[in-house]
């Protein structure tokens, strides 16, 4: 049976690719990013309520009031998982017209309480810390690099890393199109994007590399080799991206409301990282490894040309 050319309809995904990111890059710069409390800072309210709450019912009132993404801890020795008289409240800045709105609702909807606490808080993400992370990353790109390079070749290596960058920006865009909120959480999705999507491209350069070994001969069709290696671990991909898919979107849909942009992360990261290992990784390799090839071949015929 004769498989689809992935590698030979190479322009194609990078078409695709292209299309996204330039979107997205024009929608970061034009709409900016939701950045949630733990960027800008907010307000803390501790309350001591007479009887226990139910942190969902907390949670319920605060979205009449389009604060559904405020954290809310529970504390005190009379609580349990999701109910207590002690709620902490951290919300994104208030005006003192709101706050008052939101107090009064609060009493409305769950009853009286005492204010333990009220006060304008800083953001917990300094930049300084924003700085330390993507220099973190960068030096995770390299290190990737360093260690791709050394268990197979650098454009193997160079080709993951561009995969990631890819995987990187399509989520930033779609949160940018979707102002969704960006918190701690949100960096943590990202890291985990980027583990999972260079492990499934690896795992088709494993096989190209076996197959290089095993069938490529001088003269052998490159792009026919590449393509057998991602049809030989077709199945593996899918398999892998439906079972994480199955708990990212169970967890999207029956996991609170603050897991929801968290778990988004993840089902765009992930569907996304397939498409990468896939679509963009090998022909990248390839188009890497094709461009050596012309090079060298025109080094020595200039040496000849020379002679």
């Amino acid at each position: 049976m004769k498989h689809f050319d992935i590698v030979g309809h190479s322009k194609i995904w990078y078409g695709i690719s292209s299309l996204i990111i330039i979107a997205g890059i024009i929608c970061m710069f034009t709409r900016g990013f939701n950045l949630g409390i733990d960027f800008t800072g907010g307000t803390l309210i501790d309350l001591k309520f007479d009887k226990a709450v139910n942190i969902n019912d907390v949670r319920t009132t605060m979205d009449q009031y389009n604060l559904a993404n405020s954290q809310i801890q529970l504390s005190g020795k009379a609580s349990n998982a999701t109910s207590s008289q002690d709620v902490m409240i951290r919300t994104k800045d208030l005006s003192q017209s709101e706050r008052e709105n939101v107090m009064k609702g609060l009493k409305d909807k769950l009853g009286s309480y005492k204010v333990l606490r009220e006060e304008k808080v800083g953001a917990t993400i300094g930049s300084e810390l924003v700085i330390n992370a993507l220099w973190a990353t960068l030096l995770s790109w390299l290190l990737i690099i360093a260690y791709v390079s050394y268990r197979f070749e650098f454009k193997f290596g160079l080709a993951a890393i561009m995969a990631l960058i890819h995987d990187t920006l399509v989520v930033l865009s779609v949160f940018s199109l979707t102002q969704k909120s960006i918190d701690s959480s949100f960096i943590a999705a990202i890291l985990t994007i980027i583990g999972y999507s260079v492990n499934d491209t690896i795992v088709i350069f494993d096989r190209i590399r076996e197959n290089l070994k095993l069938h490529f001969k001088r003269g052998g069709d490159i792009n026919e080799l590449a393509n057998r290696s991602i049809y030989q671990t077709l199945t593996r991909s899918i398999y892998t991206v439906l079972t994480v898919l199955v708990c990212t979107v169970a967890l999207y849909v029956f996991g609170g409301d603050t897991t929801k942009d968290f778990s988004f992360a993840l089902i765009i990261g992930f569907t996304c990282g397939a498409y990468s290992s896939i679509f963009t990784a090998t022909p990248l390799w390839i188009t890497f490894r094709n461009y050596s090839e012309k090079k060298h071949a025109q080094k020595r015929l200039n040496t000849k040309t020379a002679k």
